[in-house]
């Protein structure tokens, strides 16, 4: 039996009410300042995961600190409290652990969690970036939309995440724009993939300008507050909302209704899995970037394989193929946690060709 383990944290100070429901009525702040003390520790055993070439078991852990707080509290504290949930998953038996959420962002994205584990550490970032985009292909056929004429923007494309997807969609799209604050790493980006593809991209710090341009946005952003709003998207536009917490407004699916937004990198688990936990998921789907940990444990490949911010081609290309082998598949869409009809899909395409139909003839 293979052994892993994924590090989970609560994005938001309300989910540490999942576990831990006597503090469902807590003000966040108490919350917060409560859990910045309490050490990393087991939260669940997961169980019946079986691809037909290997079976697997593991653990999640937790590591309790908000999004805002891994970004606030410095980085040395926040480092060492992910570490430490990195040798729970030792003194477990796991044998490679994954990070997930803002886990696999702060300080170096894992670099010095992994030197100070004797166990392979992951990011999950690799099969992130392979089903977010694998999901946007499928939403743009859905939405009758040609990919490879549209407006495509990467928002936050100076991330390990975002750079991969701008790198593999410039491969597949004639405009392509990349959005983020730092204008000299997107520059860098860009010269990178003239290189490589022979694509002249775009690039601007101006995102709300670029949101309102594009037919299809890839969200991967780190920010801690949504920035896409409704009044930004085009009609009949398409947004994969890879971030955690989420780049996209709820107000956009209360009010935009000719407007496609599915998450990012939402996967079914091969077998009978118990994850021990409710996250918000359907049964026996989860997250891509803990799938990695799953693919890689079922693999019995116990390397550190996602790891910085200099995310590669190949390293996305490899781990989608050993999904593929072990069952692996997009769970269909999603959007704001929950899972999207046939006819709600419906109702979106109609109403995506109404609003259209109204830009072109210039009512709108």
């Amino acid at each position: 039996m293979q052994k892993f383990a994924f590090v989970v944290h609560p994005l938001e100070a309300k989910d540490f009410s999942r576990k831990f429901a006597f503090t469902k009525n807590w003000p966040d702040g108490l919350v917060e300042g409560i859990i910045k003390y309490i050490p990393p520790f087991k939260v669940s055993h997961i169980s019946g995961i079986d691809s037909g070439h290997n079976a697997a078991e593991g653990w999640f852990v937790g590591c309790p600190l908000t999004s805002r707080q891994m970004i606030t509290m410095p980085e040395k504290y926040v480092t060492q409290k992910i570490i430490q949930a990195g040798k729970v998953a030792e003194k477990m038996g796991a044998k490679i652990v994954g990070l997930g959420a803002f886990t696999s962002i702060v300080g170096d994205a894992g670099i010095t969690v992994a030197k100070n584990l004797k166990i392979a550490v992951t990011t999950g970032n690799s099969y992130t970036v392979a089903t977010a985009l694998a999901g946007t292909r499928q939403a743009a056929k859905v939405m009758d939309i040609d990919l490879e004429r549209a407006n495509v923007l990467v928002l936050g494309a100076t991330g390990a995440i975002g750079a991969a997807c701008a790198q593999i969609l410039a491969r597949e799209v004639r405009y392509l724009t990349l959005a983020a604050r730092d204008e000299i790493k997107l520059e860098k980006i860009a010269r990178q993939i003239f290189k490589t593809s022979g694509l002249a991209v775009r690039v601007t710090a101006n995102t709300k300008h670029a949101i309102r341009n594009a037919d299809v946005v890839v969200a991967v952003t780190s920010a801690i507050d949504s920035i896409i709003e409704p009044e930004d998207l085009k009609p009949g536009a398409i947004v994969c909302d890879v971030a955690r917490p989420r780049n996209v407004s709820r107000r956009v699916a209360e009010i935009r209704k000719d407007v496609l937004v599915i998450e990012g990198g939402v996967v079914e688990i091969p077998g009978d899995v118990n994850f021990g936990v409710n996250f918000g998921f359907p049964p026996k789907t989860a997250y891509a970037c803990m799938a990695e940990t799953m693919i890689l444990a079922l693999e019995g490949r116990y390397e550190n394989f996602t790891l910085g911010r200099d995310l590669t081609v190949k390293q996305v290309e490899t781990i989608d193929k050993l999904a593929a082998k072990h069952g692996f598949k997009l769970a269909g869409f999603r959007s704001f946690e929950r899972a999207i009809t046939a006819q709600e899909l419906e109702v979106i395409r109609n109403s995506a060709a109404v609003q259209i139909s109204q830009v072109q003839k210039g009512v709108l």
